[in-house]
């Protein structure tokens, strides 16, 4: 009797043995597929369009009455940013003295644009998000503009804060945030040529606590201007040689 009870035991321990590594292969399988999917979907924008090299640099100085100026960076910042192509600049309204910060880089991959968030960078380099919205602008030719809003500071009794306003334009249409660009990509019927993330940053201590609002109106008033860039740059990349 002994025997067959410790028997039915061994049978039972081994059962679920099996049991657990047939699991595991499941899982296993299972995460397989899911990251061939994936990286199948993501793979389409490996083969967006490719800019000229500066073709971002012919975004106009003058916007509406912001001036601006470049802002050279250094080779392994360019690297470490995984863009193709970028731009990045100071603008200021000489009557008001408001002064922005833009970033604007060109990906061919969603992948590579994904890691640099305001939300994940600004931590790294020592800030501390306070506070961050999703709000949507009228931008000056009427369209409307969705857009992140988010709030850090760090320092101690000299506190610094700053505002930074961040977009995504996908194939001529402007995306919020990450999120809705991996939602987009997930789905098998929709397909991306070209990505861009558009940063727009204003410390509060220069024009006292007024940093979101002014980042808000620079975003309203380029915003037109940098969509019409690319799809120019994107169109003319796409021409066939010789064309036009």
């Amino acid at each position: 009797m002994d025997g067959m009870v410790t028997g039915h035991v061994q049978r039972r321990a081994q059962a679920a043995i099996w049991a657990a590594v047939l699991a595991a292969l499941g899982l296993l399988l299972g995460c397989g597929v899911w990251y061939r999917l994936q990286a199948g979907r993501y793979a389409r924008y490996g083969a967006s369009i490719a800019l000229p090299p500066g073709a971002l640099a012919r975004l106009p100085m003058e916007i509406g009455d912001w001036r601006g100026r470049d802002l050279p960076l250094a080779e392994k910042v360019v690297q470490a940013t995984d863009t193709d192509d970028r731009v990045n600049r100071v603008y200021e309204r000489p009557a008001s003295r408001h002064r922005v910060s833009l970033w604007v880089g060109y990906g061919l991959r969603l992948r590579d644009l994904t890691p640099h968030r305001p939300e994940v960078c600004y931590p790294g380099a020592g800030w501390t998000m306070i506070g961050s919205e999703l709000v949507e602008l009228k931008a000056a030719d009427g369209s409307m503009l969705p857009c992140q809003i988010h709030r850090f500071q760090r320092g101690g009794l000299s506190l610094e804060r700053i505002a930074v306003l961040n977009y995504y334009i996908v194939d001529g249409q402007y995306w919020p945030d990450v999120e809705l660009l991996r939602e987009r990509a997930s789905r098998p019927d929709t397909d991306a040529h070209y990505v861009a993330q558009v940063q727009i940053s204003c410390p509060d201590t220069a024009f006292r606590q007024k940093s979101k609002q002014v980042a808000r109106e620079f975003a309203s008033d380029s915003a037109p201007a940098i969509l019409s860039l690319l799809t120019e740059a994107v169109a003319a990349a796409k021409a066939p040689a010789g064309a036009g």
